[in-house]
């Protein structure tokens, strides 16, 4: 798989039958597997954050979920589209249609109590046969509450454990308990249960494609994500124009 340096950051170009691939050989490999995702904000957090940098460093595969990434790639001449633009709400029906054929048994730790039944309710009767377990992710993060969380995790046995606490939270979850944590792929996924459930808009998906998901999102959560969209995405600028001297330079050389 190719791997892209932007931003600071590495990428690898999935499309979707890829990232699922991907997920299935590391779902069937022994060990812990970090399968990390990088949009604008993460790749702001990546720089600003030593628990999310250090989450990534760690990440075995890390794949593209923002479309102005893919849109950067391409105005620096490289082999990226609009597939490779892989996120959540493209692919969980997918996934969750190949965890129930494959028997994958699936733990979610995230959100509210009831958000993450219910989502979990909705996607066992939406995929006869899908083993999950979901569990809400407002627990207090160290002490006998904590270590219940992970012992539940463990006696489960997942072959996908799919951390939702928002970014940096859920990392940093991930690796103050990384040696806790049964072998399996752990995927980093926000609110991925609050659209399942609807507590969240969801952008219809071609909002998606065309790149304007964030604006819909920001018309629901204005005050929340302001910053996340108007005022993060500067801290970036030295490190589009390092990448823009370095593609060009290299597009120079004989």
């Amino acid at each position: 798989m190719a791997h892209h340096a932007l931003l600071g950051v590495s990428v690898e170009a999935f499309d979707k039958t890829g990232f699922l691939q991907m997920v299935a050989e590391s779902a069937g490999s022994p060990g812990r597997t970090i399968v990390a995702n990088h949009n604008l904000h993460s790749i702001y957090l990546y720089h600003k954050n030593p628990a999310l940098r250090a989450y990534c460093d760690r990440a075995a595969h890390i794949h593209i979920d923002g479309m102005p990434v893919v849109w950067w790639g391409r105005l620096l001449g490289l082999p990226l589209t609009r597939a490779h633009r892989v996120a959540f709400l493209d692919w969980q029906d997918d996934f969750f249609r190949q965890a129930a054929k494959a028997g994958w048994r699936i733990f979610y730790l995230g959100g509210e109590a009831t958000v993450a039944g219910q989502a979990a309710e909705l996607l066992r009767a939406r995929h006869p046969g899908l083993h999950l377990m979901a569990e809400h992710g407002f627990h207090a993060k160290t002490g006998p509450d904590n270590a219940a969380v992970i012992e539940r995790i463990r006696n489960f046995a997942p072959h996908i454990l799919i951390v939702g606490m928002g970014m940096p939270l859920q990392e940093q979850w991930v690796l103050d308990n990384w040696a806790a944590l049964p072998d399996c792929v752990i995927l980093n996924q926000g609110a991925a249960f609050n659209y399942i459930a609807g507590v969240e808009a969801e952008a219809p998906r071609w909002w998606g494609k065309l790149g304007i998901e964030w604006l819909y999102r920001f018309v629901h959560a204005p005050r929340r994500l302001f910053r996340r969209y108007f005022v993060e995405p500067w801290f970036l600028l030295p490190f589009m124009w390092g990448d823009l001297l370095r593609y060009r330079l290299r597009r120079g050389q004989p």
